[in-house]
């Protein structure tokens, strides 16, 4: 590796102040060294895809095992990496203040902390409190890490495009450096949370044929993720050659693999 920590968080930060980039989410990092070939500019870690490569469920995996993965990722490229953090591992804000604190130490960039306890949302208040406590743990840090606020009401149905508007605008004010509301798809909606986003960068996640990168960056949206749209993907190539093998008895031979 070239690049300290510290310059890899500078590289970072100056990728939200103009522009739009990609943020592909790898799971290991075989993932990271091709993405890497393929001249991407930061990549962000997926709790999915993790779960997934451990046989588990995505909300499976300990804080521990989470923080040595993204210790691996952080520390296997020069490229900075964005730490899907989940709910930050706590409910109540000062043990996600203590958390964030520890990730921090793996090398990461950035991280995401989400409003979400299983199938609900925690109330706005205490949200904002959560997100609040995870920007006093940076600062108090002494370390730029973007701080990444994010709320899920729309993926797990419990919010309108409003609802999650008005989350969005009060993490900015908590201190948050990026917002994040994944399942938002139509450009519409989308224009109105950069808008109210303000000066403070959007995250929207791909889901799906119908979304592309240079209409997304259009509509003024910073940066673009994958989620765990990548590992989806390649575990259902797996499974599609892997049912080849049992039903038909060979494996189509994909000559890339071997080169």
């Amino acid at each position: 590796m070239t690049l300290s920590v510290t310059d890899k968080r500078a590289v970072f930060r100056r990728l939200h102040e103009g522009g739009c980039f990609v943020l592909p989410n790898p799971w290991d990092v075989g993932g990271v060294r091709r993405l890497e070939k393929l001249g991407f500019k930061a990549l962000a870690s997926t709790s999915a895809g993790f779960a997934w490569s451990l046989g588990r469920l995505d909300g499976q995996v300990s804080l521990d095992e989470v923080l040595a993965h993204l210790r691996m990722l952080a520390a296997s490229t020069d490229l900075p990496v964005n730490a899907d953090f989940e709910g930050g591992f706590a409910d109540a804000a000062h043990d996600v203040a203590a958390n964030v604190a520890r990730v921090i130490d793996t090398g990461i960039a950035g991280l995401s902390i989400e409003d979400r306890k299983g199938p609900e949302l925690y109330p706005l208040p205490r949200a904002i409190e959560r997100i609040a406590a995870a920007r006093a743990a940076i600062d108090a840090s002494g370390q730029d890490v973007l701080l990444v606020a994010r709320t899920e009401g729309l993926l797990i149905g419990k919010l309108d495009v409003d609802g999650a508007i008005e989350r969005l605008v009060a993490f900015r004010a908590a201190g948050a450096d990026c917002l994040f509301a994944p399942g938002v798809k139509a450009l519409p909606d989308i224009r109105r949370m950069v808008a109210a986003a303000g000066s403070v960068p959007l995250n929207v996640l791909l889901m799906g044929a119908g979304m592309e990168v240079a209409d997304l960056a259009a509509a003024g949206v910073r940066r673009i993720s994958t989620g765990a749209g990548l590992a989806a993907a390649a575990w259902a190539g797996f499974e599609q050659v892997a049912t080849m093998l049992r039903d038909a008895g060979f494996v189509q031979p994909v000559e890339a693999a071997y080169s």
